[in-house]
């Protein structure tokens, strides 16, 4: 059984995910104090979401394309992200970006804004505020936001599939491979393919629980003692 899917996979789920880690974190730091079209700005940071993968793909697509501007310049850098290992990634940070703003977001604003307050009168920075009192307070939410987006990115297709296309070997990922397999009527080895993300997004959703299990133990106390 060729494995060149599952390293493919991981590789591409690992680098998107540096990359969404960075971006959703500080875009949920931003909107969650920003005090003017905060409704907009988090509509427009949350669309994929709710996008087909196929059509953030298409306009992945024309973005980069060698007919956009865009296209243009990256091609005069030497850069080219149509049907490329790095195009996925690009997909596969578009793709899971809202999960990780989201769930970062919503970690960033149960925090005791008391602490943040206190922070402010001692003269803190906003990014010390950040990194020293927002961080470790949320951090069980924005890790568990983190490995989610790995699962996403992990189980990406559509717009991977658009941009990146299906070249063995190169681009073409463990939900590609499934689907390559079932066009190919060998469904053995679609089952195959199945089983391993199943595995994973299973081991995924345990190594989750383990990150916020603190936090279902302190609800439990709060419930037990009334």
């Amino acid at each position: 059984m060729e494995l060149s899917p599952l390293w493919i996979s991981l590789k591409i789920a690992s680098a998107s995910t540096l990359f969404t880690f960075l971006l959703g974190l500080f875009a949920a730091w931003g909107v969650t104090y920003l005090r003017r079209a905060k409704h907009v700005v988090d509509g427009l940071l949350s669309i994929p979401l709710v996008l087909p993968p196929t059509v953030v793909g298409f306009l992945l697509l024309i973005l980069f394309g060698q007919n956009s501007a865009v296209g243009r310049l990256l091609d005069a850098v030497g850069i080219n992200l149509i049907f490329t290992w790095q195009g996925a990634v690009v997909a596969a940070v578009v793709i899971s970006f809202p999960v990780m703003y989201r769930g970062a977001r919503g970690a960033i604003e149960q925090v005791d804004e008391d602490l943040i307050f206190a922070a402010r009168t001692l003269g803190m920075k906003e990014f010390t505020i950040l990194r020293k009192v927002i961080l470790p307070a949320a951090w069980p939410g924005i890790a568990a936001a983190t490995v989610l987006s790995f699962a996403r990115a992990l189980g990406e297709f559509g717009a991977t599939l658009m941009i990146a296309g299906n070249l063995p070997g190169k681009t073409q990922t463990m939900s590609v491979a499934v689907y390559t397999a079932m066009q190919g009527g060998n469904r053995e080895m679609a089952f195959r393919w199945v089983a391993i993300i199943t595995g994973f997004s299973l081991l995924i959703l345990i190594l989750m629980n383990v990150l916020t299990g603190h936090g279902f133990r302190r609800r439990g106390r709060i419930s037990a003692n009334g």
